[in-house]
């Protein structure tokens, strides 16, 4: 480490202490009221949880290692049992992931064992298991959820690795290629030896090809990556260094023996992923993290979803921390323990926010003290503290995440994460759990979850109002603290608002963006050219040309990415100018099953590039404040929302017809649009000559821009014209024009 950062660090702890002691010793509300005392006790148990967390990410940063893909002989790939676990999901969402598994790469795919555990013995996905010559392993009355499902499926395999996923997790071509080398490579080198831990687990984030709900709801989707990145690339990843990287249930390759050796999947939790990595551990062998996503999956896209999730996980995560008793666990390393510890604080994080909110709320609003000190004195002792501890988190900012995102993150599920982790930690468990539905559509009844928020957000403006009211000079110099508090927790208070506003959500399917190479054929012409991106219901297409597609014309394509290939039909339904050219985006019909299957593979082998994997360092949070404040009033419009079928050129060409004189501004082959002083809405149908091409329009319609739009009625005869590609030609080398 920098001395520098050593100096920075060393400095933030011993001034938070100093900060912390003094909060204990001095500032509790011993004279206050009994809620009062409770509360600032409560406060100030936070705060030294808020820092001992933040010690722990130093910590981590700072002991980080880099593991890389050991290069070994592909004779020497084992044999892997793949399990996909389904319960209660639609076949339609299950094809994929199973479509996807049989066409992942390995030198000796007749070692490659794919069974599909499903815990509901449904005939449909029997049928789908032997379509794709898969293995079913069905189960009925289990009462042990997803445990219980792959504790069956153990029970009919045998290989000595089992890679894991979800119904909805769709695995890349090269998944097994880059996760089970580092066990091969773990055993060739620890054959003869007892001392080294073994790899027992290897986790590859958890990565979503559909925009999260933060993203979505937030309009960020093109600055800021998934929520769930900041655990699965960056802290998950940290914990390889304690060899303690914690399992997230899916894109996971597991060592067979592990799993035995720690007892199976566990039964008495609902979270065995995080159970089972932590028993694994206890059990001696070593847990790793790789920062390249190997699979996506499907992100709830509904706000209920999303907060019966977390709730799931922070129950669960607390359950499993008891289950195994952490912190006296003899069989767990120190630094293992505070890996886990960590992650059971991290789901308290929720009751600490909502306590700092409250804390200025009390005091502006209701009168009621829970810090006892003055201005001067917290000044001295919190101003340093928080300086210093603020540079060091910011120097420990990712590119994933930074400490202002996660507070607004934290901000919008505390209400719900509160009581549920407080009734587990206490011993009261959930009787039932329901595995998340991600095929949950968004509600109009869904705002009703901002009101914890909106009420929030109300008494907060009561406070900075109430509080700042009638001060002038020097006595709004002496609240400026608790204004401070009460302006970020406002700021993060109308996020969240405007979160549960949410957004209204158009697309059927997903978009990707990729660039690969495409046939285009119409009336016997083609056109070698390259996507712009895919979905399964469409694509798009980028062309230096303007080319002309009459409408509702079907047009066959034939797509490519590496070794997939598929035959496609479809429709222009929007064309778009973009730098340098025009873009098609199709609307694809109805695709045979062999073909729809490679199409498959061709849109979701491989990350979904239309999303960031990191932040935009360039838009901060007040940027994104800014943004959808103007994106929601209006103010801000989508480029190219405009649905023309056909690709506009910029022509800015002044004509005079038997003494009219008008400006030919854009032509799009089935329309002119033409600006003139005169009235031209009477001249119902003339010719235009230009270059020797001559052009029979019939007047349509006028604009409150004074611009007419004229139909031209010869464009068949114009299409066998080489005068009229001349023309075109002409009109597409011209530089800039009004867009």
């Amino acid at each position: 480490m920098q001395l520098k950062k050593k100096i920075l660090y060393f400095s933030a702890f011993i001034l938070t202490v100093i900060y912390l002691v003094w909060r204990g010793l001095y500032t509790l509300p011993w004279d206050g009221s009994i809620f009062a005392l409770v509360f600032g006790i409560l406060l100030w148990l936070s705060e030294i949880l808020s820092n001992f967390t933040a010690v722990i990410l130093i910590w981590s940063k700072n002991s980080s290692k880099e593991i890389s893909k050991p290069d070994v002989s592909p004779e020497l790939f084992p044999d892997v049992d793949v399990f996909i676990a389904t319960h209660n999901e639609e076949v339609s969402l299950l094809l994929k992931t199973v479509n996807a598994a049989v066409n992942m790469a390995y030198p000796d795919k007749s070692k490659v064992h794919i069974y599909i555990a499903d815990d509901a013995n449904r005939i449909e996905v029997a049928a789908l298991a032997n379509q794709f010559s898969v293995g079913y392993i069905g189960l009925e009355g289990n009462k042990h959820a997803k445990s219980g499902n792959l504790n069956n499926a153990l029970k009919y395999t045998q290989s000595p690795l089992i890679a894991t996923f979800d119904a909805d997790m769709i695995p890349y071509s090269d998944f097994l290629l880059e996760t089970v080398p580092y066990f091969v490579d773990d055993w060739v080198r620890n054959a003869d030896s007892d001392k080294q831990k073994r790899l027992g687990l290897i986790q590859t984030p958890q990565s979503f090809y559909n925009a999260d709900l933060f993203q979505f709801n937030l309009f960020s989707e093109t600055s800021l990556p998934n929520e769930q990145d900041f655990f699965s690339r960056e802290v998950n990843v940290l914990n390889t260094a304690q060899d303690a990287a914690i399992y997230t249930g899916s894109n996971t390759l597991i060592l067979r023996r592990a799993i035995d050796e720690a007892g199976g999947f566990p039964t008495d939790t609902i979270t065995e992923d995080f159970e089972l990595g932590a028993r694994i551990n206890a059990e001696g062998y070593r847990n790793i993290s790789t920062t390249e996503p190997l699979a996506s999956g499907l992100t709830p896209i509904d706000i209920p979803s999303a907060i019966r999730q977390r709730i799931r996980w922070g129950r669960g995560v607390v359950q499993s921390v008891h289950n195994l008793r952490i912190l006296t666990n003899k069989n767990l390393t120190f630094r293992q323990k505070l890996v886990f510890l960590n992650s059971y604080l991290y789901w308290w994080a929720f009751l600490r926010r909502l306590l700092y909110i409250m804390a200025p709320i009390l005091f502006t609003v209701f009168d009621v003290k829970v810090v006892d000190t003055d201005f001067w004195t917290l000044l001295l002792f919190w101003l340093p503290s928080y300086y210093f501890i603020h540079l060091s988190m910011q120097d420990l900012s990712s590119d994933i995440r930074t400490q202002r995102w996660g507070e607004v993150q934290e901000t919008i599920f505390a209400p719900y994460m509160i009581l549920p982790v407080f009734l587990q930690a206490i011993g009261i468990k959930e009787t039932r759990f329901k595995v998340t539905n991600k095929a949950a559509v968004q509600s109009k009844k869904d705002i009703l979850y901002m009101l914890p928020h909106l009420l929030l957000l109300s008494l907060t403006v009561i406070g900075i109002v109430k509080f700042n009211y009638g001060k002038y000079g020097s006595e709004i110099f002496y609240g400026s603290v608790i204004t401070f508090w009460l302006l970020t927790h406002l700021f993060n208070l109308t996020f969240s608002v405007l979160f549960f506003l949410g957004r209204p959500a158009y697309r059927k399917s997903e978009r990707f963006l990729a660039e690969n190479p495409i046939l285009v054929s119409y009336d016997s012409q083609e056109y070698r050219l390259m996507t712009k991106n895919h979905s399964e219901q469409g694509l798009s297409f980028f062309s230096a040309d303007p080319l002309y597609f009459p409408e509702e014309a079907v047009l066959h394509f034939t797509v490519e990415k590496n070794e997939y290939r598929t035959r496609l039909t479809g429709k222009v339904v929007r064309v778009y100018e973009e730098q340098d050219g025009w873009v098609y985006g199709v609307e694809l019909e109805e695709i045979p099953f062999e073909e729809y299957i490679q199409y498959l593979l061709i849109i979701y082998d491989g990350f979904n590039r239309s999303l960031p994997q990191f932040r935009d360092p360039w838009v901060n949070s007040f940027d994104r404040f800014i943004d959808n404040l103007s994106r929601r009033s209006g103010v801000h419009e989508d480029r190219g929302s405009s649905a023309n079928k056909f690709p506009i050129i910029q022509v800015n060409e002044q004509i005079d017809v038997s003494g009219m004189e008008f400006l030919i501004r854009r032509f799009n082959y089935k329309h002119f649009y033409i600006s003139s002083q005169q009235d031209l809405s009477k001249n119902g149908a003339f010719q235009v000559c230009i270059d020797g091409v001559p052009f029979d329009l019939s007047y349509v319609t006028r604009n409150d821009e004074d611009e007419y739009t004229f139909g031209i009625e010869n464009l068949a005869v114009l299409m066998k014209d080489t005068a009229f590609e001349t023309l075109l030609q002409k009109w597409r080398n011209k530089v800039g024009g009004v867009r």
